[in-house]
C-alpha cells in the first residue's frame, strides 16, 4: 500500500483550475482513483457535471486523452477503444508490453439511468475496463432532478417538498453495485472518498482485475445536498458510519464488507446535516424516517449475510 507522500507524488491527471464547484466530490473521487492505475489511462466521460466543467472550450483539465460522448454511451465508446486497443497489439502496431488502462466516468444520471444499457452490455461483454460511477445522487448538472440513485424523502426539483407532497422523493434508490456484481465481472466495489485507503486498494484491483470492473462512488454535491461545502468529507465518512453506504467489494463472486463501523449511527445523523432532508424532521415525518432507516437496516443485514456465505 502507497503512503500518502508517495501518492501526492504521482503525476495529476486532472489538473487544478477546473470548474467543478468547490467541496464536489467529482474531482476527488477521480484524483483518488487514476492514482491506481500504475500505466496510461485513456478516460472515457459521460456527460455530466464532471464533463462540462473540465472541457470548457478551448481549454481542458485531462492531462491524458479523454473522448467526451453522450450521457448514454459513455461505456460503449470506451469498449470500443479498448477492443481497438487489443487489436493493434495482435497486428503488431502497439508494442506488446505497452500496457495501457481504460476508465470511463459518469455521474447518476449517465450511469443508473440514461447510460445503463451501454454499461450493462460493456460489463456483461467483459471488457478489460473500469467503469466509476461518481454518485451524487441527482442530476445536479441540469438542475437538481431526482433519479434512480436518489434516496427515499430528498427533496429535488422533480420530487418537490410543498402543499401537495411533504415528502420528497417516494421511492427507494436502485442498488446499483449489487446490479453490476450480478453481470458476473471480475470485480465491483463501493467506495467513499472518506477512506481514501480503502478506495485506493479497491482501484488498484479494479484496474488489475482480469476483465470489467465497476466502482461506485459517493460524491457529494453540496448544491444539490445543502450542506457546506467544507464538509464534503465529513459527510462521506457520516454516510459509512451510518451504513447508508456501506463500503464493499464483490471480487470472483465473494462479498467482503471492508469497514464495518465500530458503533453504528442512527442514519439521521447523516440526514439532518443536508438541507435536501431537513423536511424530515418536520411533525409528521416520524413514520418516514423510520422507514429509512428500516431499509438501511435491511441492506445492511444482507451484505453481511451474502459476506458470512461468501467466507463459508
Amino acid at each position: 500500500m502507497a503512503s500518502l507522500k508517495e501518492l501526492s507524488a504521482v503525476p495529476e491527471v486532472l489538473a487544478p483550475g477546473h470548474r467543478l464547484c468547490a467541496g464536489c466530490g467529482a474531482p476527488i473521487v477521480v484524483r483518488q482513483i487514476v492514482r491506481a492505475a500504475h500505466a496510461p489511462v485513456v478516460i472515457g466521460n459521460a456527460t455530466g457535471c464532471l464533463e462540462v466543467s473540465t472541457s470548457v472550450y478551448p481549454y481542458t483539465s485531462w492531462n491524458t486523452p479523454w473522448i467526451h460522448t453522450a450521457f448514454e454511451n459513455a461505456a460503449a465508446t470506451l469498449s470500443g477503444v479498448e477492443t481497438a486497443y487489443r487489436s493493434l497489439k495482435k497486428q503488431g502496431k502497439i508494442d506488446k508490453d505497452q500496457e495501457i488502462k481504460f476508465v470511463a466516468f459518469g455521474g447518476d444520471g449517465g450511469t443508473y439511468d440514461i447510460g445503463f444499457q451501454s454499461l450493462s452490455g460493456a460489463m456483461e461483454r467483459n471488457h478489460k475496463m473500469v467503469y466509476v460511477c461518481y454518485d451524487n445522487e441527482a442530476y445536479m448538472n441540469t438542475g437538481i432532478q431526482r433519479s434512480s440513485a436518489t434516496p427515499m424523502g430528498a427533496d429535488t426539483t422533480t420530487s418537490p417538498v410543498g402543499k401537495v407532497s411533504t415528502t420528497g422523493k417516494q421511492q427507494n434508490r436502485k442498488d446499483l453495485t449489487r446490479i453490476m456484481a450480478a453481470h458476473n465481472i471480475p470485480y465491483a466495489a463501493q467506495v467513499s472518498p472518506a477512506h481514501w485507503n480503502d478506495l485506493y486498494q479497491k482501484a488498484e484491483k479494479a484496474f488489475a482485475a482480469d476483465g470489467a470492473a465497476f466502482i461506485n462512488a459517493l460524491a457529494p454535491c453540496p448544491r444539490g445536498w445543502r450542506y457546506d461545502a467544507k464538509d464534503t468529507v465529513e459527510l462521506c465518512r457520516l454516510a459509512a458510519d451510518t451504513c447508508f453506504w456501506p463500503l464493499y467489494e464483490v471480487e470472483n463472486g465473494k462479498t467482503r464488507v471492508t469497514y464495518k463501523p465500530r458503533e453504528k449511527k442512527p442514519v439521521t445523523e447523516f440526514l439532518k446535516v443536508q438541507g435536501r432532508f431537513r423536511h424530515l424532521f418536520n411533525p409528521g415525518n416520524e413514520g418516514l424516517l423510520e422507514d429509512i432507516q428500516k431499509e438501511i437496516d435491511r441492506r445492511w443485514e444482507q451484505l453481511l449475510a451474502e459476506e458470512e456465505i461468501s467466507n463459508r
